[in-house]
């Protein structure tokens, strides 16, 4: 089965809510945003953001130029059905984001949440970093989490990616700054608990 084909199944066939990866409110996600310290008309991509509740506490906290990407228009629909008029306020992309051409330095957040682990061959993550470098501003942050080393196997079915800090930021290589890292234990609806490890770069300047 095909990644898209396998997305859209998922989306489909189980509620928004049910899905492991789900959050009520990404609050680590949204923290670290903030943290970043960018102004409200800064450019914000979610990437995997599909049906993430993460974009409605973005707007909700005042920031208004947000794309999310995802590889599933059945995720993405479910969030735009769940913000009704204000989905107008948000750039839509349905894309696998290891082929997706996106405008260059147009982001000043990248943030990524539960993508990354799922891309296991080193083609794949290269076409990734090369995609971050291009279309983040120089100077703009970088937000990516995975599984971290104690985190699962695989997720929804697939093999995925165990990363611990220092090991994440090595995919990016020396274009990116790793300033802060952090471990999450995630809830899953089941009542299972996962670990994430999250790392937050900046994009080198030059």
């Amino acid at each position: 089965m095909q990644p898209k084909q396998h997305w859209e199944e998922v989306y489909t066939t189980k509620s928004t809510d049910a899905v492991s990866w789900f959050q009520p409110h990404a609050a680590l996600s949204l923290d670290l945003i903030r943290a970043t310290g960018v102004d409200k008309d800064a450019g914000i991509i979610d990437v995997g953001g599909g049906a993430s509740t993460l974009v409605d506490d973005l707007l909700a906290n005042g920031y208004n130029d947000l794309t999310v990407l995802d590889l599933s228009a059945h995720a993405m629909e479910a969030a735009r059905q769940r913000l009704g008029k204000d989905e107008s306020m948000v750039r839509w992309i349905e894309a696998d984001i290891t082929e997706v051409d996106l405008p260059a330095k147009r982001y000043e957040i990248w943030h990524d949440r539960a993508v990354f682990h799922f891309l296991t061959t080193p083609e794949q993550r290269e076409a990734y970093v090369q995609t971050v470098f291009r279309s983040v501003k120089p100077g703009g942050h970088v937000i990516v989490a995975t599984f971290a080393e104690d985190g699962p196997l695989e997720c929804s079915g697939l093999p995925v990616m165990r990363y611990r800090p220092e090991e994440l930021h090595d995919q990016f290589g020396e274009a990116f700054t790793l300033l802060k890292h952090a471990k999450e234990a995630h809830h899953t609806p089941a009542g299972k608990v996962q670990q994430f490890v999250y790392c937050y770069c900046r994009r080198t300047v030059s």
